[in-house]
């Protein structure tokens, strides 16, 4: 097997140790748009620790990671979701929130409007400037 090929098998190993934690905290519902009910997936967020850690984790709906994976893809209307998701108690949603709302706000007043009222820790503003 090759080195890279079994970091990345050991990388996913360590990740779904997490998932039995990860999915308590969501309580099953996606972390970004609290759709319930549906697949969810482990995401990491950069920059990713060099061990995985629940706290640079979240867990995203099939349609948000694809979304964030694909962004020629998505449907901006979509990430109106994040109103709510900005105000999260959690670091990592946050992060994405304001990432997405970012890129989005050349193009959407909305999004630009969301940003205006965010307010952020020093620590969050920090992590979302190390994409």
């Amino acid at each position: 097997m090759a080195k890279g090929l079994k970091k990345h098998t050991e990388r996913l190993k360590a990740l779904n140790l997490l998932g039995k934690d990860l999915t308590r905290r969501s309580r099953s519902t996606c972390e970004l748009c609290e759709v319930s009910g549906v697949s969810l997936n482990i995401l990491e967020i950069a920059p990713v620790p060099e061990e995985p850690d629940r706290d640079s984790c979240l867990m995203a709906c099939d349609t948000c990671k694809t979304f964030l994976e694909n962004p020629k893809h998505e449907k901006s209307e979509y990430w109106r979701c994040l109103t709510k998701t900005l105000w999260s108690p959690l670091p990592v949603a946050q992060v994405v929130a304001v990432r997405q709302l970012r890129r989005l706000s050349a193009q959407h007043p909305w999004a630009a409007e969301l940003l205006e009222h965010a307010y952020l820790s020093e620590d969050v503003e920090q992590w979302v400037e190390k994409n």
